[in-house]
């Protein structure tokens, strides 16, 4: 058994850690046009002092309370303006030093550019004008970032609307020390009530209530672009704030009381105020009370107002949509859900646009006559895609499909800038466009179709017919002339941005280059990547990418190597969504902490990203036979490999992230396809997660042997494979507490497993920290060349 250890920071091989540490290629944020750009920079990692300030968690909230923004948040730290045309680079002049930029808002008229500067005392607002590519900084460190955003730009490009602070640090009372008042006491009245899932970072007592209050009560203020400020309004709880598209009418949501320990804040009551442009109050449009109850099922919804919002394609108009079915899919009713447009100033009814049978699932809007309208089902898989013609109410369907049949999808309706500088749909001539991926059994080829309104007929304008490169379809430029954007990659171009001419008579003359990022792991260059595709015992298709290492395939006399596996098991309805593959060998080889394509590099064939499907037809839900499956989609990829004459299947290893890692320790548990696995920040004793988890929707008292069997914990005296378990010290996902970890650790070594655990201090789901990144993958090297390599 592994005993206690406290050991400094490793740092892994020369050859994990070349590929680990490398410089992260710009984002890049674009106008409306498509002719101007910012590029924004930011450290590949994270350091464990920045994971070190002081944290507070609170109502579903990670706070930093001495800089008044999210503990979790990451920032750029230099910004550079790029004319898209002309292919010109420009540094921007006077930005603040060691900057920590985040947040950054475009304009209305798209000439300038806001963003908050963090620093040690909070958060500074600053703008960019891109026409001089000049910082100008507006506030002092005041602004309050603890929900959000706090920028919103006024419609006429020169007024700022910010949420400032009320409260500073000091204001806050110090838990540690606090003489509690009296216990904390929780009732229920008796009755089925809130089936939660197993939230973090609630409120816990009065203390904490009174330090989420003055975390997120702001001011607001109107501030110009030379700095001087008025107050728009005071000290309340605002969540979000937005202009109508004419500017003329605001529209405030702000928390109220009473708060929950049970649920987090976005479940708190709220109430929606509607306010001119100047701040005069024009009416309350919505009041949603207090939401711990919710009926059981992913397709059941809050009651009220929802998706409450501005109409994009009219000056100043809002939709919403009410449940029908009183938000309880066990609800047997002929429309679900019911979609209203409400004009200002509100003073007579909202006007009911369309009624969907199934649960709605989005609008895009067109103009008074065109709309997209959704809707979907989860038990079914079912997404509908609607015309609708807002005027006359008619709409009909005219894409009904499985949303898991990826072979099927049609795409996704593009739109255009209109005349108030919202998106709306784009439509020429009675027609709209569609953007697809184009995914297929021969591979992915991304399409843009013709939706012609008249006829209710598509037809095909463009698809990439790239077979050795991977292009993806960013948006349409100007569909008249057939410029559009593009992203292309190969397994060893790192993606870069392109204009394509759809009409070029000559491939040379069809792109224009935008960006130009540099592969920074070219020593994977010249290992062997492909698609693999195999079935498992019940004819289900599978696939995965298979990595083998540089040379391997010219060999004569090929060894067998020893196999990483790296999945996440997904749920399906049908057998056939579930064959389907999204892999693709032309996507590019890009390395990080999550997966194992590191170890190709150190002699190990890696299977990454394998598909791992659960598939519950009819009646019969998918987590029934979730460990039988798991074995079949294991023995199908280990299986196809050895066939090959790849890998010594004596020596195959398993890992996963999350619901990964929940797979991992199911696998060497209820099977011996394995010789040893790596389970990283995943949850192993289902009780724990009482009231469902992943995308299971009977509680533990319906399904009481399915929770069991599912629990490696509950099983924990048949697993005697090698396990190296890792958790992040403060992880902030539902269902997965590091007690997870830390509580079947403890049970594998009473039990005489031989397992290793390793907690990540500060780390959340997710990992970010330099000196964390760099032990993990020295953890994991250790642990595979000990169980693995040296079997």
């Amino acid at each position: 058994m592994y005993a206690q250890e406290n050991i400094t920071y490793q740092k892994p091989s020369e050859e994990i850690l070349t590929l680990a540490d490398f410089e992260m290629a710009p984002a890049i944020s674009m106008n409306s046009t498509k002719d101007q750009a910012i590029l924004v920079y930011r450290n590949t990692y994270k350091t464990l002092d920045d994971l070190n300030q002081e944290e507070m968690r609170l109502g579903g909230l990670r706070i930093n309370p001495k800089t008044s923004i999210s503990s979790t948040m990451t920032f750029y730290t230099k910004i550079k303006v790029k004319n898209l045309l002309t292919q010109t680079e420009t540094e921007i002049k006077n930005l603040p030093q060691s900057a920590k930029i985040t947040y950054l808002t475009w304009s209305p008229d798209e000439k300038k550019i806001a963003f908050i500067n963090n620093t040690n005392q909070g958060n500074e607002l600053w703008y960019i004008d891109l026409d001089n590519a000049l910082a100008h900084q507006l506030t002092q460190a005041e602004l309050n970032a603890n929900t959000g955003n706090p920028i919103t730009w006024f419609k006429d490009s020169q007024q700022l609307l910010v949420k400032t602070q009320r409260h500073r640090y000091d204001d806050l009372t110090d838990k540690t020390n606090a003489i509690p008042e009296g216990p904390i006491v929780s009732a229920s009245e008796g009755g089925v009530e809130s089936q939660n899932r197993t939230y973090q970072d609630l409120l816990k007592d009065k203390i904490d209530e009174e330090n989420f209050e003055k975390l997120i009560t702001t001011d607001l203020y109107r501030i110009d672009l030379s700095g001087n400020k008025k107050l728009f309004k005071s000290a309340d709880m605002f969540i979000s704030e937005s202009f109508s598209p004419d500017g003329k009418y605001l529209m405030i949501t702000t928390l109220q009381k009473p708060f929950s320990y049970i649920v987090p804040f976005q479940r708190f009551p709220m109430k929606t105020t509607v306010y001119t442009a100047n701040g005069d109050r024009v009416k309350v449009v919505n009041e949603l009370p207090l939401n711990e109850v919710m009926p059981k099922g992913f397709m059941s919804v809050r009651q009220g107002k929802r998706s409450l919002r501005w109409r994009s394609d009219n000056p100043s108009s809002l939709f919403y949509v009410q449940a029908l079915d009183e938000g309880d899919q066990a609800n047997e009713v002929e429309f679900r859900d019911e979609l209203f447009s409400w004009d200002a100033p509100f003073n007579k009814n909202p006007e009911s646009l369309a009624k969907t049978s199934q649960r709605y699932g989005g609008i895009i809007f067109g103009n008074n006559q065109t709309a997209i309208v959704y809707d979907q089902w989860y038990d079914t898989r079912n997404i509908r895609t609607y015309l609708l013609n807002p005027s006359t109410k008619n709409m009909k369907v005219i894409n009904d499909r499985n949303y898991q049949d990826v072979y099927a999808d049609p795409g996704d309706f593009q739109t255009e800038r209109n005349e108030f500088g919202q998106q709306t749909l784009l439509i020429n001539n009675h027609k709209m466009y569609l953007i697809g991926d184009g995914y297929s059994a021969n591979g992915k080829f991304p399409f843009i179709d013709e939706y012609d309104m008249t006829t209710d007929q598509s037809s095909r304008i463009y698809q990439s017919t790239l077979t050795d490169k991977l292009e993806d379809i960013s948006s349409i430029i100007d569909i008249d002339s057939g410029k559009i954007l593009v992203n292309i990659q190969s397994k060893t171009d790192y993606p870069n941005y392109y204009f394509r001419n759809i009409f070029a008579t000559h491939d040379d003359d069809s792109l224009t280059k935008v960006t130009d990022n540099q592969n920074p792991f070219e020593s994977l260059n010249d290992v062997h990547k492909e698609v693999i595709k195999y079935q498992r015992k019940d004819g289900v298709e599978l696939s995965g990418t298979l990595y083998l290492p540089k040379g391997y395939m010219e060999r004569e006399n090929k060894e067998k190597l020893p196999l990483l596996i790296w999945a996440y098991p997904t749920e399906y309805k049908d057998k056939n969504s579930a064959g389907q593959s999204t892999a693709n060998p032309n996507e590019f080889t890009f390395p990080y902490y999550g997966s194992f394509v590191y170890w190709v590099a150190k002699g190990y064939a890696v299977l990454d990203d394998a598909a791992f499907p659960i598939i519950g037809e009819g009646e019969t839900e998918p987590n029934d036979t979730f460990i039988e499956q798991l074995i079949w989609n294991a023995e199908a990829a280990i299986d196809a490999l050895d066939e090959k004459g790849y890998i010594d299947r004596t020596k195959v290893g398993v890992g996963g992230h999350s619901y990964g890692a929940f797979m991992t320790a199911n696998l060497l548990t209820h099977s011996d396809l394995f010789a040893c696995g790596i389970a990283r920040s995943g949850a192993y004793n289902r009780t724990l997660t009482p009231f469902g988890f992943q995308r299971e929707q009977r509680n533990y008292w319906e399904a009481s042997d399915v929770y069991n069997t599912m629990s490696p914990f509950m099983n924990a005296e048949k697993m005697k494979k090698p396990m190296l378990l890792v958790h992040g010290e403060a992880d902030n996902n539902p269902g997965t507490f590091t007690l997870q970890t830390e509580r079947y650790f403890q049970a594998l070594k009473g039990l005489g497993a031989p397992v290793r655990m390793v907690i990540l201090p500060k780390e959340s789901h997710g990992y970010v920290a330099k000196e964390n990144i760099l032990h993990l993958l020295w953890e994991q090297e250790q642990f595979l060349d000990k169980y693995l390599k040296g079997n």
